[in-house]
């Protein structure tokens, strides 16, 4: 098991320095990080949590998966690697791409990946 963890159905008003606390029963902490919607800033119901070891990760998971904060029962479980999206689907132009008239004789830019 690794030591980064997700914490799923989280309450929303809950901040970083509680879960620090939570979690800190369990071990040490190196980080927690609360996901917030970039528009609003209003947190997204999910975090990160990395523990110092893996064993202190697995005795977090086993402490607190289905652990009871502000009537909402966590879901606790190692954090998986972002799945890599596709480039498909949305249709029409895409961004402020030059679609043509540029005057480079039709050579197409390479960009590189946004990841």
């Amino acid at each position: 098991m690794g030591r980064k963890l997700y914490v799923g159905n989280l309450p929303y008003e809950v901040g970083e320095s509680e879960l620090q606390a939570l979690f800190g029963q369990a071990g040490n902490v190196e980080s927690v990080r609360i996901i917030r919607d970039a528009a609003t800033g209003r947190a997204r119901g999910f975090a990160f949590v990395e523990m110092t070891t893996d064993e202190e990760a697995q005795k977090a998971t086993q402490q607190f998966d289905q652990h009871k904060m502000s009537g909402r029962a966590l879901t606790v479980n190692e954090a998986r690697p972002m799945a890599q999206r596709t480039g498909g689907g949305g249709g029409g132009f895409r961004g402020g791409r030059d679609h043509g008239g540029s005057g480079d004789d039709g050579a197409r830019r390479q960009r590189e990946p946004r990841w």
